[in-house]
């Protein structure tokens, strides 16, 4: 297929990379030159604007968003309609809040272009391991995305979940859920590193737990890398972002009445990290740099 990308970060470039090799034509287009450049050089037809992107694209036109949530991707879209036509489509990749996606799909229907909000999980080993697509919106448009969704994603990775904002809704909840397994992880290998007089291995442990113990997990594995490569994480600064999903995840919970103190906790323990100094905090903050690419703060950053 044919396909266009807005957004040549961490996740959008290595979808690109993953989509190429896999035969797909993509025409790509960032705010800065240099990525467009890059990933040209890589085999994609690197656009100058976001008109040229689209002029570059037969009907029906399909252009993916791999941009921030909120006003960027907002400002996309309102240029996106100027170019495109009733019949295309237009896919938001990041991590908008489900309620905007589902105002952004009204304001498209009006001028009949195709709308889909795509939760995608998979971080930086999304490009050799495959991308867990999370789709809402209209089954008509999935369906004319399914080649791109079988190539970025492993067998059986991706899903139309539902209506518009559904897609974005699960991967709120998704991350929400990551949210409390992280904090889970950091307080118990806080409380191994605490015992001192045992001599705790941490990365042999966390290898042997993945041996078939209940707990054993993909993060399970990252935590044995990071500790065979640092076991007092000295270089890691106990400070862990949150980038708005466990927020917006709490916030839906108090909507609905119903109680999720793991979730809540979670959050307000990385809030807590920005106070002081924490081993399980450093923990999170490592393992989001493993399986994500977040940067790791320093004390220098402030």
């Amino acid at each position: 297929m044919e396909i266009g990308f807005v957004g040549l970060g961490k996740m959008g470039g290595a979808m690109v990379e993953r989509l190429l090799a896999r035969g797909h034509k993509v025409s790509a287009y960032a705010r800065t030159r240099e990525s467009v450049e890059a990933i040209a050089a890589k085999g994609a037809y690197g656009a100058e604007s976001l008109e040229d992107l689209v002029a570059s694209l037969p009907l029906p036109r399909i252009v993916w968003m791999m941009v921030p949530a909120g006003q960027a991707t907002d400002s996309i879209i309102h240029q996106l309609i100027h170019f495109m036509e009733p019949g295309d489509c237009i896919i938001d990749g990041g991590n908008s809040f489900y309620k905007n996606s589902m105002a952004n799909a009204h304001a498209l229907e009006e001028k009949e272009i195709f709308f889909l909000d795509a939760g995608v999980s998979g971080g930086v080993w999304g490009l050799e391991n495959g991308y867990c697509l999370m789709v809402g919106g209209e089954e008509e448009a999935f369906n004319l995305l399914r080649p791109i969704f079988v190539d970025l994603a492993p067998p059986g990775g991706f899903l139309h979940v539902g209506p518009n904002g559904a897609g974005h809704f699960v991967k709120m909840i998704h991350n929400g859920i990551e949210y409390g397994m992280l904090q889970a992880y950091a307080e118990g290998f806080e409380l191994m590193h605490g015992k001192e007089d045992f001599g705790l291995d941490l990365g042999k442990i966390a290898h042997l737990w993945n041996q078939g113990g209940v707990i054993r997990s993909w993060l399970l594995e990252l935590c044995e890398n990071i500790f065979r490569e640092e076991p007092d994480l000295k270089s890691v600064w106990a400070y862990v972002e949150d980038s708005g999903e466990g927020r917006w995840t709490v916030a839906e919970a108090m909507e609905q009445d119903a109680p999720a103190p793991v979730i809540t906790t979670a959050l307000l323990e990385r809030l807590r990290s920005r106070q002081s100094s924490f081993f399980s905090a450093k923990v999170i903050a490592a393992l989001r740099k493993e399986f994500g690419g977040h940067k790791i703060r320093s004390d220098h950053d402030e």
